[in-house]
């Protein structure tokens, strides 16, 4: 059993590999819910220390629906005792609470705006906030994509919008520790823990979202603005790469005025040129302690990176910024985060947070080390250099530059009274030839200063370059720079992952080509398998080109030709150049174990007469299997029959993620899989000392909060990522002591006796514990395709828990890589042994069916009370024109109650709330038409330090509008 104090998965990700088997006892058998079945009701826990009270049934408002019709139609709702109306009065436990939002007055102005994606996306970063509020008076906002109704939960059993509203609060107590008092939630949903960013970006419609991120940057005016890595790198969560992109997407849309026109129109918005723009984290090494932002290595050497260390102490609290960040991270209670080890005290062990520099319109330098690197020039004044508000930034004509070839670069400069007649002098290598920039031409308002700029003939192939300038005014000194790749005439890639071309079209649709250097270009192939891979050849110059590609494969592995030759590529043409690539050395180490960290380098050389460009590239090897067909049909009864699972038993015991297991007896197990002709049956055996949270039936959902085993399919072999895969949580056991099983995050999720008619299920969970047997029947008819047996492939995961918080400490399984869960791709290659495909076979999966709800900035009180005072609209929606929605006829307080009244200028959904203390004490949702009249009363509020009546509408067209009325 691992310690308590080592047990956070989200912090640690280390390899090992530990082989054992369990012997287990006293088989328990459960039947699945019958399909149809009414599902338990949800529970009701505790809150979390220093959230408010729950509100418990009898806060409901003793105000009934009395209904009186006056002319034009007014509805007035009065206290007389009778019970409220179920229609207008909302269940008090489908209502957040809400966190106090400090008022602050008029239109926000943001300096700093963090764009991510779920609620505790900004928390490792939020020493850095904090700081800068603290030192250098930074007012920091958050833009939340979802309120992560996808999520956890290790406090209790809300889920979905309830869940949402619950990880709100978290967030918002949160980040208040680091002074931060502006959230922006956009109401899209969190649908489930996906790779994927095509599919996060149909899911959560990417246009309408980005137009919601552009108007809440338009609104709040930020200088910069951090987000999340955009890339689809080895197990980076989808939703957080849309996020990345989104960000990256507004930086450039918000500044304009022709995208999203409306806002500038009909909002009386502006086009707001962003500062800067920042990924949150870096790629390369570092060491901790108050030196780390200068010994700070980039592993792409052009990369601007800034580091900021938590070690400061705070004036105010007596405490650092790491031991500040690391309180409000356990805030974060229901993701499993309120165990989290003290922040360290010894100055040489705290980190910094690092963050690298995506563009820039703002002078920067990029040697700068200060703690406040990212902000000069930008929010605060640098050391001699222009005044805030000014840009000063290079462009070049192209991103990749071949040696030899001329390519433009300009200087852009906005400032006032600047003499035109400044100098702006550009550096490159050595051998590098710059051009004379000659006078500048003004350009919507900045001036432009064009030259060329030419690569020695020897610069080395394959390598990035900064071109860095200079202006000097009569205000100050400025600094920036822009890269380069320099790249041979004819280039030679790997076919690109479906993940991996979608990241590249958006890059250049975009304009950020740099950010191509987070890609590793990988393929996988099963143990002892033959496949066929494509290198992609383009040609860049203006001429036909023939050469050769070669592969330079590692030791196990061989092609089918040494080197593939190519004849008169036409220029900027791309030609597609095929291998067969075979696993030879059976006996090589597989998954994460194998190569270094799973990945065996080999590297794929272009050759032209012109000279050679190398890419390297990886190979991910995933074990393979055959699965026997069964001789006689399985009962399944939790136990593990040799004459029926004849196959070879497959290692489930390597860690792919979180802390290493202690011992075989701490974590370890293997399956064991065979087939009839109606499905799958799966057994598998875990060895493991201590059980983790034991759940009721009803929550028994979200499979990696404590012991469990995953399961998943993908029976088509082709799958780019789980929505088209069967994916099953099965837990050894449950409170009614029998086992359970949910689908989490696949084609179909929710209760298996709903997603998986005819699916089975039985367990024996050994007394004493040394482990637990689970055993499945996944019936063919189930999946969302007919099993190819050619291609088909499936993983098996164990999640291990060794607490009783609802928090996993180690995963392990049979195919893994950090994120594999997510990876179809690197999922076991599974032959059925003499399995033949049905005639009708089902060759194209089923649309998947994702989950949809999510939580209203309408319902939230939080969002409703914040909304008005900093002048962004609900969610980042569309505002109710001036002159529609609802116009507020009075407030008033007499004979013990408080009552608002107001006009409909549009039909649409209200919904209204006492607030007092920031406890919600009543509320109403109602529909209103147009010329109608409302009235609600609410019981008078004493003795509180602040009461607001909160009303939210939603219009028909989807327009929002909030109102935050103070009572006395």
């Amino acid at each position: 059993m691992r310690s308590r104090s080592s047990t956070r998965l989200s912090i640690s990700l280390i390899l090992a590999m530990l082989i054992g088997l369990s012997t287990l006892v006293t088989p328990v058998t459960a039947q699945v819910a019958t399909p149809g079945a009414t599902p338990p009701d949800i529970v009701s826990v505790e809150a979390t220390p220093d959230l408010p009270e729950t509100v418990e049934e009898d806060t409901t408002p003793e105000v009934p629906a009395e209904v009186e019709i006056a002319s034009p139609e007014t509805v007035l709702i009065q206290p007389d005792g009778a019970t409220p109306d179920p229609a207008l009065v909302a269940s008090p436990t489908a209502s957040p609470i809400a966190s106090p939002v400090t008022v602050i007055g008029g239109d926000v102005d943001l300096d700093v705006l963090f764009i991510g994606a779920h609620p505790d996306d900004e928390a490792f970063a939020l020493s850095t906030y904090g700081e800068w509020n603290e030192f250098n008076d930074v007012e920091v906002g958050v833009v939340t994509i979802t309120r992560g109704e996808g999520g956890g939960n290790a406090v209790g059993t809300e889920e979905g919008p309830a869940l949402g509203f619950l990880r709100e609060d978290e967030e918002r107590r949160a980040v208040g520790v680091a002074g931060i008092e502006h959230i922006f939630n956009l109401d899209k949903v969190d649908f489930y823990y996906t790779v994927s960013a095509e599919l996060t970006a149909e899911t959560w419609d990417y246009e309408d979202t980005l137009e919601r991120v552009v108007r809440v940057v338009r609104e709040t005016q930020p200088e910069v603005i951090i987000t999340m890595n955009p890339a689809p790198t080895p197990g980076q969560h989808g939703h957080h790469q849309v996020a990345g992109r989104l960000a990256i997407d507004a930086f450039y849309a918000a500044a304009d005025p022709g995208v999203f026109p409306d806002q500038i129109e009909n909002e009386d918005l502006d086009a707001w040129r962003t500062s800067s723009i920042f990924r949150a984290r870096a790629s390369g090494e570092g060491t901790p302690g108050p030196e780390c932002a200068v010994n700070y290595q980039a592993t792409e050497p052009t990369d601007v990176v800034y580091g900021v260390w938590a070690g400061t102490e705070s004036e105010a609290n007596g405490k650092t910024w790491a031991q500040l960040e690391r309180e409000a991270q356990r805030i974060y209670a229901s993701q499993g985060w309120a165990d989290f080890d003290d922040a360290p005290t010894d100055p040489a062990e705290i980190e910094c947070d690092y963050f690298t520099l995506i563009d820039s319109r703002a002078p920067f330098d990029p040697a700068n080390t200060s703690s406040t690197a990212i902000l000069e020039g930008a929010v605060l004044p640098a050391d001699n250099g222009l005044p805030l508000g000014s840009e000063f930034y290079l462009t070049s004509d192209v991103f990749n530059v071949a040696p030899g070839e001329p390519f433009e670069v300009t200087a852009h400069l906005r400032a006032e009274g600047v003499d035109p007649s400044v100098e702006v002098p550009i550096s490159a290598p050595e051998g590098w030839t710059v051009g004379e920039l000659g006078e500048p031409v003004e350009v919507n308002g900045e001036l432009q200063w064009t030259t060329q700029v030419t690569p020695a003939e020897d610069a080395p192939i394959d390598e990035r370059v900064r071109l860095d300038a200079t202006v000097t005014t009569d205000d100050g000194t400025a600094m920036t720079s822009e890269v380069v790749a320099v790249t041979a005439d004819v280039t030679g890639q790997l076919e690109p992952l479906p993940e991996v071309a979608y990241f590249r079209q958006w890059v250049e649709e975009v304009g950020v080509p740099a950010l191509d250097s987070l890609i590793f270009p990988v393929f996988s192939i099963g143990v002892g398998e033959t496949r066929d891979i494509s290198v992609d050849v383009t040609n860049t110059s203006t001429e036909p080109a023939s050469g050769t590609v070669t592969l330079e494969l590692p030791e196990g592995f061989e092609a089918d030709r040494a080197a593939q030759e190519f004849t008169d590529l036409a220029p900027s043409a791309t030609e597609a150049v095929s291998f067969t690539v075979a696993n030879t050395a059976e006996s090589l180490l597989t998954s994460n174990e194998g190569g270094d960290e799973g990945t065996y380098a080999f590297t794929i050389t272009t050759s032209t007469d012109a000279g050679d460009s190398v890419q390297d590239a990886g190979i991910n090897l995933v074990p393979s299997t055959t699965v026997p067909k069964a001789a006689a049909t399985p009962v399944v009864d939790g136990v593990v029959d040799p004459d029926i699972y004849t196959g070879e038993a497959l290692d489930l015991s390597r860690v792919w993620e979180g802390e290493p297991v202690d011992s075989p007896e701490d974590g370890s197990g293997s399956a064991h899989v065979t087939y009839t002709e109606e499905g799958i049956y799966v057994a598998v055996e875990v060895t493991d000392d201590e059980l983790g949270t034991v759940l009721p039936m009803a929550d028994a959902k979200r499979h990696w909060r404590t012991d469990s085993v995953e399961i998943a399919i993908d029976p088509l072999g082709t799958a780019g990522n789980t929505s088209t895969t069967f994916k099953v949580g099965v837990f050894p056991t449950t409170e009614e002591g029998e086992p359970a099983a949910y689908r989490d995050a696949d084609a179909y999720q929710g209760p298996v006796s709903q997603t998986a008619p005819g699916f089975e299920l039985a367990s024996a969970v050994s007394e004493p514990y040394t482990g637990y047997v689970v055993e499945t029947y996944i019936p063919f008819e189930a999946l969302p395709a007919d099993i190819d047996p050619d291609s088909a492939t499936m993983n098996i995961f164990i999640y291990d828990s060794d607490t009783q918080d609802l928090n996993g400490q180690t995963r392990l399984g049979w195919s893994t890589w950090q994120g594999v869960q997510g990876d179809p791709y690197r999922w076991g290659k599974i032959d059925f042994e003499g399995f033949t495909a049905p005639a009708d076979a089902r060759t194209t999966p089923d649309e998947p069916i994702m989950p949809l709800e999510a939580a209203q900035s309408a319902d939230s009180p939080m969002s409703v009370l914040q909304s008005p005072r900093d002048g962004v609209p609900l969610a980042g929606k569309t505002p109710v024109p001036e002159g529609d929605g609802l116009i507020v006829e009075e407030v008033t307080t007499e004979e013990g109650e408080h009552e608002i009244t107001f006009t409909a200028q549009s039909g649409g959904n209200v919904h209204v709330f006492l607030l007092v203390d920031g406890e919600v004490t009543a509320e109403y949702r109602d529909s209103v038409s147009e010329g109608s009249t409302r009235s609600y009363a609410f019981p008078e509020v004493e003795g509180a330090e602040e009461a607001h009546i909160l009303v939210s509408f939603v219009d028909e067209e989807e327009r929002v509008q909030a109102i935050a009325e103070p009572l006395p």
